[in-house]
């Protein structure tokens, strides 16, 4: 892995170097691109190691499991999995003493006992190092969800982890390694795919009712600058907004990128070849933090990298495109974008939910006509449990279904939604955006994390018994 690392570094300065000696626009263009394809090598499998295709495990009737991160996420999570059977909640875990309190306080007024508390920077090492602990659910800031997830596949636990699971190329190879080597579980917790609408246009997409899926789009599109600059009840020693300062590119591809990859059956059929990145300059951040705190504070002051949209268009294996787009600063309604288009029709969530058939597709379906559709084609899994996860709630109960799903997985040994390769080509869009957006949106390549298994199943299946 290091040598890994120590090639990106190499020849991305080679890269950059080229682009900045090279007077001749086609000779710099040509060198920039073969020198792209070549940045992120794919290393050999070692020896007696397998992939985790559709990875199968000993179910676990019991599942013992502990929650890391108490914050924004965490203590939503302690609250759903106590209306989930057959789950123990032995460890709770947050740098914050109170976060823990309250997370104890709701497994104490659900009638539930106490689990044990952790409270040190590095006590998740000592809840990994357990043994009475099936899963590990992970809810902290980003920077700890790659060390948590490895440590704990490495004291053979399961791991599910927020979103991103990871933030660079080498911690994304450093999670598909260790699930390889254990066996073991490794999801992020991408909740988006469980959303009522995307969980039906998946269902409709493999029924058929949109052709040849051809063309898809995602997105995060969420204006969080009071949140990023809230000093008090914002994120956490405010690292998001540190992460906004530091880098560019798509710092949060998966919401919109999860739910699109699955309708195309990316590494289960397809997968992502490679990747161009665009961003605008940096402008609203600043912006905010002038008018809030005027134009001679530290905010206002400081270098913010992020620019503002970032858009990148993704082209896969077998000639499909996906344009995933982010903006986390613009004053405008949300948008996942959920766009889905294909040889017989079209279907997109924002900003107006819409499904258009041919022969009839120049216009949207009724709404009663789209609302009968998406009731006809609501997904099996959903069937029994829609009404028990919006009363549940979580984002409207996409949350809940994502969580009952783990557990119900886990407990029937049967291979979980999401696995560790979608955890590491989504998160992979982070570095990759981030290369090509301050590169004038050189083309690179996407590792194949499946390393040449990609096609050894033929669709997405979210299984039941």
């Amino acid at each position: 892995m290091r040598a890994v690392i120590i090639k990106l570094s190499v020849l991305l300065t080679l890269v950059l170097s080229f682009y900045s000696c090279s007077d001749n626009p086609k000779e710099k263009k040509n060198i920039l691109f073969n020198q792209a394809q070549e940045v992120f090598t794919v290393p050999k499998r070692a020896a007696g190691q397998k992939d985790v295709i559709e990875l199968t495990c000993e179910p676990i009737d019991t599942v013992r499991m502990a929650i890391i991160g108490l914050g924004m996420r965490g203590i939503g999570a302690v609250n759903r999995y106590t209306f989930i059977e057959n789950v123990k909640i032995v460890a709770l875990c947050d740098v914050v003493p109170e976060n823990v309190e309250k997370s104890q306080q709701i497994l104490i007024d659900k009638g539930f006992p106490k689990a044990d508390s952790y409270t040190g920077e590095e006590d998740w090492k000592k809840i990994c190092e357990r043994t009475d602990i099936d899963l590990i659910y992970v809810c902290t800031h980003w920077d700890l969800h790659t060390p948590i997830a490895v440590y704990a596949m490495e004291h053979g636990k399961h791991i599910a982890t927020e979103v991103p699971a990871a933030l660079t190329i080498a911690e994304c190879w450093q999670l598909v390694e260790t699930a390889e080597k254990t066996q073991k579980h490794c999801i992020q917790l991408e909740n988006c795919i469980y959303d009522f609408f995307e969980i039906s246009t998946l269902n409709m997409a493999q029924q058929g009712l949109f052709g040849e899926i051809v063309h898809a789009e995602g997105a995060y599109i969420h204006d969080l600058r009071w949140l990023n600059f809230e000093e008090n009840r914002g994120y956490w020693n405010m690292w998001r907004l540190k992460h906004l300062e530091k880098t560019d590119g798509n710092t949060y591809p998966t919401h919109g990128l999860g739910p699109v990859s699955h309708v195309m059956n990316i590494h289960r059929g397809d997968k992502m070849n490679y990747l161009v990145s665009m961003s605008t300059n940096q402008f609203g951040m600043s912006a905010y933090a002038k008018e809030k705190f005027g134009d001679s504070s530290d905010y206002a002051k400081r270098n913010y990298q992020k620019g503002d949209m970032n858009t990148s268009i993704i082209k896969t294996e077998k000639g499909k495109t996906i344009m995933l787009q982010h903006d986390v600063t613009s004053p405008r309604p949300y948008s996942r974008l959920h766009t889905i288009s294909g040889t017989k029709g079209f279907v997109q969530k924002y900003p107006r939910e819409g499904i258009a058939l041919d022969p009839n597709a120049h216009h949207f379906l009724s709404d009663e006509k789209r609302d009968s559709i998406l009731k006809l084609y609501v997904h099996p899994i959903v069937k029994d449990i829609e009404d028990g996860a919006k009363e549940v709630g979580g984002h409207g109960g996409m949350d809940f279904i994502m969580d009952y799903r783990l557990i119900y997985c886990l407990r029937n040994g049967l291979p979980l939604d999401q696995d560790v390769y979608d955890a590491a080509e989504w998160s992979s869009i982070i570095e990759l955006s981030k290369i090509s957006a301050t590169n004038q949106g050189i083309s690179l390549k996407i590792p194949d994390f499946t390393r040449g298994a990609w096609d050894k199943v033929k669709k997405v299946t979210y299984y039941q018994k």
